[in-house]
């Protein structure tokens, strides 16, 4: 199936229009030659803003999660010990990024959020984080850059409330969502859906309820065919009342860490068949941005500004 070059089909939200969520606001502290790209939610959000997608005012400011809402997934001691800085050094380099109170800070505020986004999607139909899509989170330890899983604090603060009952999480990132997968194993009332390079980290991949492994390589057709199918029958046989949608920019032919073969053309096709499946089914939307590794950074910002650009063309420009 090749990318469609034609608009996407304009749906009306179903009580409102997107708002966007960011946190950039709070530094990442990194070690100048660390691969981790520290400013790319802040990039994405400076040339959204050049381009006159949205204005500085279209914004909202994530406020960091308290204790109690992480508490919702992650277990005791973990948070005790990120709390206090007490993790070990190996906890330390599975997540990948240095310590520091401000990464803890970052953290909790992408977590703030996604919760956030979703009380909005809810109410409006859809709504972005600048960010977020922190799937590599487990319960009692981080992992792969992820200190908290902000998806799954959502999810659980919606469930506590009621306010949600058969939820989805479709991730397109290119490496598994493994964390998620495992948070919620036994919860029937949530499902797992990952696309992600068969032979990428984490080379042990975690049960999710569907699991989508392509080879090294695949390209835009391949992939495209290889997910319509299986995101159809999402729709109609779980029947979700909210989505969340991880759009990685990792499968990306330029991406270091992604080993796919996608272009920009294909990476903004899948956006519009997700999207455009939600809004077709009436099906309040959450888009966090998960990972983004190329080389110029410039090409992974612009997988995310096409995101975003789908997002408005299917639900509005938002607030």
């Amino acid at each position: 199936m090749e990318p469609s070059s034609s608009p996407p089909h304009a749906v009306a939200a179903p009580h409102g229009a997107p708002a966007y969520w960011r946190y950039d606001q709070f530094a990442l502290p990194l070690p100048t030659r660390h691969r981790y790209p520290r400013s790319r939610f802040q990039v994405v959000r400076e040339r959204l803003e050049a381009e006159g997608a949205l204005g500085p005012a279209q914004f909202r400011a994530a406020e960091p999660v308290p204790w109690s809402l992480l508490e919702l997934v992650h277990g005791p001691h973990y948070l005790r010990d990120v709390r206090d800085g007490t993790l070990s050094p190996a906890a330390v380099r599975e997540i990948g990024l240095p310590f520091s109170a401000a990464l803890v800070e970052r953290a909790r505020a992408a977590v703030g959020a996604t919760c956030a986004a979703s009380w909005h999607a809810l109410e409006a139909g859809a709504a972005c984080v600048i960010g977020g899509g922190t799937h590599h989170a487990f319960v009692d330890r981080g992992a792969g850059y992820c200190l908290f899983s902000d998806i799954a604090v959502a999810i659980r603060d919606l469930q506590r409330r009621h306010a949600a009952h058969r939820v989805a999480i479709v991730d397109l990132d290119v490496h598994q969502g493994n964390g998620n997968a495992e948070i919620f194993q036994h919860d029937p009332n949530v499902f797992t859906f990952s696309v992600h390079g068969a032979r990428n980290w984490p080379y042990r991949k975690s049960v999710g309820d569907l699991d989508l492994a392509l080879p090294d390589g695949t390209e835009d057709a391949a992939y495209l065919a290889a997910l319509e199918p299986p995101l159809r029958r999402l729709f109609e046989h779980f029947r979700p009342d909210l989505v969340f949608y991880l759009a990685g920019a990792d499968p990306l032919h330029s991406d270091r860490l992604g080993r796919l073969s996608l272009t920009h053309p294909g990476l903004l096709a899948r956006d519009r068949a997700v999207l455009q499946l939600c809004a077709d089914h009436y099906v309040p939307v959450v888009v966090t941005m998960g990972g983004g590794y190329a080389v110029p950074q410039d090409d992974t910002v612009a997988v995310h500004v096409n995101t975003v650009r789908a997002l408005q063309a299917i639900y509005g420009r938002g607030e």
